[in-house]
């Protein structure tokens, strides 16, 4: 496994970004699309259709995109069978694996600005109650869901090194490691670091 600081050893075309949800995969992947010209497809999109209920499409669009050739998109809804499908095709992972502190903070900040914002996230789909973050019962509760898959990667990475040895994997540990790692790229591309404005859910 890479770290921050480590050279990758070569410019991969098929990019999966890991993390808990609140880490910043979305920003990450869109950020670096535009550095490396990859299409950046928002799995989040695909999965959730109207009225948040699970696309019947969505293993078939997920399997439409990864056979092309240039591409970074969220590594989620593992469950759900998206890991046979895309970790095969992938040829690095970016894992985001930072503290408890920044994820929490950043999956509030996000919550509560989209909800009073009422950001459309996808499919016309807006971020629930905001009262269900304080609410323990709730299905939807999203602090709830970060609480309980917060050592969801650290626990698979192992197993993801193992069944998928072709895979480059940088770890960051730090939103600072990745914004270095990212204006590295970007010194050799000419783009800008600067990250776009948030829209969607990262889960």
């Amino acid at each position: 496994m890479l770290t921050a600081v480590d050279p990758l050893p070569f410019r991969p075309s098929r990019v999966l970004i890991a993390g808990v949800t609140g880490s910043g995969k979305t920003t990450l992947a869109r950020r670096l699309a535009a550095v490396w010209g990859l299409r950046h497809v928002e799995i989040d999109g695909l999965y959730h259709g109207a009225g948040w209920k699970p696309r019947p499409d969505f293993l078939d669009d997920v399997r439409a995109f990864a056979a092309e050739s240039r591409w970074v998109t969220e590594w989620q809804y593992t469950s759900k069978g998206t890991d046979e499908i895309l970790a095969p095709r992938a040829e690095a992972v970016l894992w985001l694996d930072y503290p408890y502190r920044v994820v929490r903070s950043r999956l509030v900040r996000r919550t509560v600005a989209r909800q009073v914002l009422r950001t459309e996230l996808w499919n016309g789909n807006r971020e629930r109650g905001i009262l269900n973050i304080f609410n323990r019962d709730a299905e939807d509760n999203i602090l709830l869901w970060q609480t309980r898959t917060l050592h969801k990667w650290t626990e698979r990475m192992p197993e993801v090194e193992a069944r998928f040895p072709h895979l480059s994997i940088v770890r960051f540990t730090h939103p600072r490691e990745t914004e270095r790692w990212l204006s590295a790229q970007v010194e050799t591309s000419g783009e800008s670091t600067a990250p776009p404005k948030r829209r969607s859910r990262d889960k």
